[in-house]
């Protein structure tokens, strides 16, 4: 393998001059990268290795025979069988091939219908070693679980149906700015249930859209056996969560969504898979290795799942068809990989020393060292490489804390090739404030530098909290901030508590700064945008099987007479103020403002002026502002307005006009007024 210099590996170095001193890893990297894709030429090419499941697991042909085909190179035999051949073993047996695949073919029933009818249970019968189980095709499309109070076994169904549903809407145009609304279709009702693809499409998708953001993630939607895992355990990895409805429902989703102009992102989960033996990838051909390492680099003791082995053509193959499968069959735009962390060290991001996070404190020789995994790297390099020289549109946004160089460039520069990464310490950085320390100790300093901190020309979702800080154990930001006030004072009925009063004026102003500091595209988790209260917790033995915590109460969103609404109000107007001025993809802000005695930060971005006291009980009047542009400002957004549960002490209609005596670095000086625990957003007016 020759060691192959990026072709404009020089636009890195330019970005990141420390990189010199790596150049020759980086280049390795990309010379494995090249070789990965050769052996793919080798196979077909690209074009017909990402369209593998028109050729592997079973598909119906014109003449209506079922053609099936499989790599279990393991097995000593294959059989397909279920209801229709009696399941007989010995009906319907695949043919053994080169390079470990099982070819079938099934002919048309005499009437010339096919003769697998449309939902009947199959399975594929493995046999190895004088032992046969019963597994499902890792190309199934559509498994579910006939009777879950009986069993956890899914099963998989030949979907066929007469008629499939055909997407209609044009896709939207890849966003500029990206507002991103992450959502879980089955805690999306208020009710303790299920939600289903069809009552999200037609209840949840018009709450989005008019709370003013432009895509959606979608989780849990590659099928998981284990509702409680959030969809990280994924046992099916082309077939759509049955427990939410069916593939033409979910098409129905998103097209919907597209009729809305709305983005849709699926969160993919390649890092790992589930373990289940029964109904997963796991000894699918009645060893540990196929799909997985079969050694100890194939289980995630932590996370309890097996794990990938991307030097196995076959298991680029599964992957990469993958995702080019949920873009052609269902219509997404683009993908949220899960778990890129993990991928890339050896150590999974975990301390050696414990199971804890590890902190990446070894800077860049760690980056490029030993625990990196180059075979997870590349499989991320090719996936990302494929994707957007296929589809123009194409967004992918890579779970990543580690701030590995490189990850969100382009493939030709020797990076990864993603979007966008996760700003994941946002979050922990707000839910450790809020834990331990009080307000009038907030670091200004110390808060603004986490939320700048990040990559040069490698872009970032900013978030204040996602699903990760909901799950049981935690609580969302509205409930460390409220507790269990929330129970009996979010109504405007009852007294405006402290605890209330100082929750609203957070929530909101945690929300703004790191919307406009944090990066270059914003995510919020479906239902913190009105502050839900508590908690998620999936049901489970330990809590009885409840569906309490695993549901979102919009219900307390549509109440007037209840305070969530105000909340609801701030943020659809910030999203709707961006989708106005676009300020997340105008360049960074420039701070120029950040004291940590009056607690309050000024910064511009796009236009606009941000101000912001996080001061519990200061409230400043003519206050001085430095701005770079001259002229005069209006307000263009106010948390302390009666919409948004505040004292209305701002006057929305001042006129704020520049001085010329330059003020903290900026050319000119503004006077405003500023209250306590309040913001304003200022917009130069028309000339």
């Amino acid at each position: 393998m020759v060691n192959t210099r990026p072709p404009k590996i020089d636009e890195l170095l330019k970005i990141d001059p420390y990189l010199h001193d790596f150049q020759d890893e980086i280049s390795r990297r990309y010379g494995v990268f090249l070789d990965y894709q050769h052996r793919i030429d080798e196979c077909g090419g690209m074009e017909a290795f990402t369209t593998s499941y028109k050729e592997f697991g079973l598909n119906v042909q014109p003449d209506n025979s079922v053609k099936g085909l499989e790599w279990a190179p393991a097995a000593e035999k294959l059989a397909l069988i279920g209801d229709f051949n009696n399941w007989d073993q010995n009906a319907n047996v695949y043919k053994k091939e080169e390079h470990g695949k099982w070819s079938l073919t099934v002919p048309a029933s005499s009437d010339g219908s096919c003769a697998i009818p449309h939902n009947s249970v199959i399975k594929i019968a493995v046999s190895r070693n004088g032992q046969t189980h019963f597994k499902l095709s890792p190309w199934a499309t559509y498994v579910t679980c006939p009777n879950p109070k009986e069993t956890v076994i899914y099963h998989q169904n030949f979907w066929n149906p007469s008629e499939k549903y055909q997407l209609k809407e044009k896709r939207p145009a890849r966003p500029a700015s990206l507002r991103i609304y992450e959502a879980h279709v089955g805690i999306s009702s208020y009710e303790g249930k299920i939600n289903t693809y069809r009552a999200f499409a037609d209840d949840v998708l018009p709450r989005i859209k008019n709370q003013g953001y432009n895509a959606i993630q979608l989780m849990a939607v590659m099928e998981h056996v284990y509702y409680a895992s959030f969809g990280y355990q994924v046992s099916n990895f082309f077939a759509v969560s049955s427990r939410c409805g069916t593939p033409e429902d979910l098409k129905y989703l998103v097209d919907k969504a597209h009729s809305l102009g709305i983005f849709m992102l699926l969160d993919v989960v390649h890092s790992h898979a589930s373990k289940n033996v029964e109904d997963g990838l796991n000894q699918w051909d009645g060893s540990n290795g196929g799909y997985f390492h079969d050694n100890a680099r194939g289980f995630h003791n932590l996370w309890d799942s097996r794990l990938f082995d991307y030097t196995q053509i076959e298991t680029l193959r599964l992957l990469l068809s993958n995702v080019r499968w949920w873009v052609e069959e269902y219509g997404f735009d683009g993908f949220r990989f899960d778990g890129v962390t993990s991928m890339i060290y050896h150590s999974h991001g975990m301390s050696e020393q414990s199971s804890t996070n590890d902190s990446f404190s070894g800077g860049y020789p760690m980056y490029f060292g030993l625990n990196a995994d180059t075979d997870s790297l590349v499989y991320l390099m090719l996936a990302n490489d494929f994707l957007h020289k296929k589809y123009p549109f194409m967004v992918t946004i890579a779970e990543e804390v580690s701030g590995m160089p490189g990850i969100c460039r382009p493939v030709e520069e020797g990076g990864q090739g993603f979007d966008y990464r996760l700003a994941m310490a946002l979050p922990d950085m707000w839910i450790k404030i809020l834990k331990h320390t009080s307000d009038e100790d907030w670091k200004i300093n110390d808060i603004v530098f986490n939320l700048e901190n990040r990559r040069y020309a490698e872009k970032h979702v900013a978030y204040a909290e996602s699903h990760d800080q909901a799950l049981v154990g935690d609580k969302t930001i509205a409930f460390w901030l409220m507790d269990k006030e929330m129970y009996d004072f979010m109504s405007t009925d009852s007294p405006l508590t402290p605890i209330i009063e100082r929750g609203l004026s957070l929530h909101k102003l945690i929300r703004l700064i790191t919307l406009g500091l944090g990066g270059e595209a914003w995510l919020n988790f479906i239902g913190n945008e009105f502050g839900h209260p508590e908690w998620l917790d999936f049901p489970r033995v330990g809590n009885g099987e409840s569906f309490h915590y695993a549901r979102r109460q919009f219900n307390l969103v549509d109440a007037e007479y209840l305070r969530y609404k105000f909340l609801n109000n701030w943020d659809r107007e910030m999203m709707q103020l961006e989708e106005r001025t676009g300020f997340l993809h105008k360049g960074y802000a420039y701070t120029s403002w950040k004291h940590d005695g009056d607690k309050v930060v000024v910064f511009e971005r796009g236009g606009l002026v941000f101000v912001i006291n996080l001061h519990p009980n200061k409230s400043f009047a003519d206050y001085s502002i430095g701005v770079n542009n001259p002229g005069s400002y209006h307000i263009a957004l106010n948390s302390d307005d009666a919409q948004f549960g505040g004292h209305s002490r701002v006057n929305n209609d001042t006129k704020f006009h520049t001085f010329d005596d330059g003020y903290a670095g900026r050319r000119h000086r503004l006077q405003v007024y500023i209250p306590c625990r309040s913001a304003i957003v200022l917009e130069k007016d028309e000339e």
